[in-house]
Formats: C-alpha cells, sequence, structure tokens
C-alpha cells in the first residue's frame, strides 16, 4: 500500500494561502510558515501528519497528496476545514 508523508498549513480563506504559497514559491521555510499561520493543531510541529495511506484524509487533500511527487508543494486544496497548503516530503510503495 502506498503511503505518503505530507505536511501542510491550514487556514480560512484562498487568499491567505495564495499569499502563504508566495511566501513559500520565494524561499520561506514551510515549517516556519505552518507555525506562524497554521490554524490546525499539527501547526506546532510544523505541519507534519506523518504518513497516511489512502482512505485516512478527506477526499480533495489525499487527491492532491497522491498526485504530487516527494518535495512537491500544492495547492491551495480547499477541504471543509478551509484551504491548506501540502508539502509532500516522502512516498512509500
Amino acid at each position: 500500500m502506498v503511503r505518503v508523508k505530507a505536511s501542510h498549513i491550514l487556514v480560512k480563506t484562498e487568499a491567505q494561502a495564495k499569499e502563504i504559497m508566495q511566501k513559500i514559491s520565494a524561499g520561506d521555510d514551510f515549517a516556519k510558515l505552518a507555525k506562524m499561520y497554521s490554524q490546525c493543531p499539527s501547526g506546532n510541529a510544523g505541519g507534519d501528519l506523518g504518513y497516511f495511506g489512502k482512505g485516512q484524509m478527506v477526499k480533495p487533500f489525499e487527491d492532491a497528496c497522491f498526485k504530487a511527487k516527494a518535495g512537491d508543494v500544492v495547492g491551495p486544496v480547499k477541504t471543509q476545514f478551509g484551504w491548506h497548503i501540502i508539502k509532500v516530503t516522502d512516498i512509500k510503495n
């Protein structure tokens, strides 16, 4: 079973998610931004969600993670929780 290790930053608005994506594109540290902006408890750990398989996360989030390659930062992705910026850090087959 394929498992993905990912971190994320969860915010309320698409505009804020896009602003954070620009900071990441400009070279800002993902974990630092997660600690500053994420509204998920994982923000305290730099957004780290650990490893998960298919069926463990909400569908839009999962789809984005499993389409990405290790090292990719994707988003904004909308779920019922808000807007996510996702960093896929590892994939295990």
